[in-house]
């Protein structure tokens, strides 16, 4: 294959080049949201570049068009090739593990920019080539704040009450948040953010059970939810899928129950979510007759959350296939998205001709 430069995505940057057969995946260097970051993946790009003497035809980068890699690679004047962010996470695992064919992935993750503009992060693709199609999505969630709601759990839980159509319990659960009044009838307001993303429903379940309303570093709550679990327990119909839509709204209704403790509470959430995902993709399996299903997103450093789900696929009958070589966080995506430019040069040579 002709050479490729893969510049990842805003957070957890890596970069990855190709040469023949080979994929090299770049050390971490961060998140690409100061000047010192940039300048850094820049500098990477560089060595890289030099050291394995690669002078690459085609940059894969990020949907989303206002992340800095993706200006770097509009600015480069090279032939492009724009990945959607969870079909990037997929193909990172297809790639590790040499799969053929169709393939079934679950991605469980914070945020990714959609096909559609909007905001995934609980998404059930098919695989195949250098394609992929959307055959489900959690159910969407009303985001107050917009990204704020990603470093205030309460706002996620506040959302959950919103949903269930307890609004007048906000105010006094989370009276220590000075926007806590005016919340629900912002939540009322139409134009309201939403999110598949899994990651949020980790941070709504902390903050209803009190674990964590607030968080100082990425990834808080959820972390300290799963601190919580020592045995999984399963709430029995505590989903409802509808068509191609995954909803947790019976497992939410349960955790604002008053005789919930946090304790309880994470150990239900734990094993009613992985119940629920591999209910979905088993059913996914049987529709259309793909059994391998990879298993990539942010969400899965959570190892309760991955050994849960990769046991469920087993027993399903279905082929589990988790990340090891590079992390299911953003840290993966640059391989991801050098695997799909791969694929989609090898169908359509004329890619290389200008921008994709």
């Amino acid at each position: 294959m002709p050479p490729v430069l893969a510049v990842g995505g805003a957070l957890k940057s890596t970069i990855t080049v190709t040469r023949g057969s080979e994929a090299f995946v770049s050390q971490h260097i961060g998140d690409l949201d100061t000047a010192e970051g940039i300048r850094f993946f820049e500098e990477t790009i560089r060595h890289l570049t030099s050291t394995l003497d690669i002078d690459p035809v085609v940059i894969a980068h990020d949907l989303h068009p206002n992340m800095a890699a993706t200006r770097f690679a509009e600015a480069s004047g090279r032939a492009l090739v724009a990945v959607q962010h969870h079909h990037a996470h997929a193909a990172a695992v297809i790639a590790e593990h040499g799969l053929a064919g169709p393939t079934l992935a679950l991605l469980l993750d914070g945020y990714g920019y959609g096909s559609d503009g909007g905001n995934w992060g609980g998404e059930l693709l098919l695989c195949e080539g250098a394609g992929f199609r959307r055959i489900g999505h959690f159910a969407p969630l009303q985001m107050p704040g917009g990204d704020r709601a990603a470093r205030e759990p309460w706002r996620m839980a506040s959302a959950i009450f919103h949903l269930l159509g307890r609004e007048s319990e906000i105010r006094p659960r989370f009276a220590a948040q000075p926007q806590a009044e005016r919340l629900p009838s912002m939540l009322d307001q139409p134009g309201v953010a939403t999110t598949t993303s899994a990651g949020r429903l980790f941070d709504a379940a902390a903050a209803l059970l009190g674990i964590a309303t607030l968080q100082s570093y990425e990834g808080e709550a959820a972390m300290k939810l799963e601190a919580r679990v020592r045995r999984t327990a399963v709430l029995e119909a505590g989903w409802m899928i509808d068509g191609d839509v995954l909803s947790f709204r019976p497992l939410f209704a349960r955790l604002i129950a008053d005789n919930v403790g946090a304790t309880e509470g994470a150990e239900l959430f734990h094993g009613t979510f992985a119940a629920a995902c591999v209910d979905w993709v088993a059913r996914a399996a049987r529709t259309t007759g793909v059994t391998a299903v990879v298993l990539s997103g942010g969400c899965f450093l959570n190892a309760v959350l991955a050994d849960e789900i990769e046991r469920g696929c087993i027993a399903a009958g279905l082929t589990p296939l988790l990340p090891r070589q590079v992390p299911p966080n953003d840290g993966g995506l640059s391989l991801g998205q050098a695997w799909i430019a791969a694929l989609q040069i090898a169908e359509r040579p004329s890619a290389l001709e200008g921008t994709a």
